[in-house]
């Protein structure tokens, strides 16, 4: 959904006001709401009358803290790999600039910051 974009999220303070109560209206009732981000606050309140369950995924919790289920990262990395590697799933990646030197950096971020970039752009190869 476009309204998770940070800018219309709250921008670096956080997910909350417009963004969060348009999430809300659109979420199922017992929905689930799942973040990879961190943003500096996150007022839920607004999930509460339809009992919208919150989600952090980080990908070191369980080998940080050897949770029972630890194994499943490595099954669930492998199940990726399967996926790439049979083309059902494509990178993000739409843009390599090589190599790494201030004008490719310069390039890079100008692309991010006219808003129309898609996709991940890379950076690579050192001189």
């Amino acid at each position: 959904m476009r309204a998770c974009r940070r800018r219309e999220a709250g921008g670096p303070r956080g997910l909350r006001g417009r963004a969060i109560e348009q999430i809300a209206e659109l979420i199922a009732p017992q929905g689930r709401f799942a973040l990879i981000d961190d943003p500096k606050t996150l007022d839920v309140v607004p999930f509460k009358r339809k009992s919208v369950s919150t989600h952090w995924e980080f990908m070191f919790t369980r080998s940080m803290f050897e949770t029972a289920d630890m194994e499943t990262q490595g099954q669930t990395l492998s199940a990726i790999a399967s996926l790439v590697d049979a083309g059902e799933v494509r990178t993000t990646l739409t843009e390599r600039f090589s190599p790494i030197n201030a004008a490719n950096l310069k390039r890079a971020h100008q692309a991010l910051e006219s808003t129309t970039a898609r996709g991940k752009i890379v950076i690579e190869g050192w001189q």
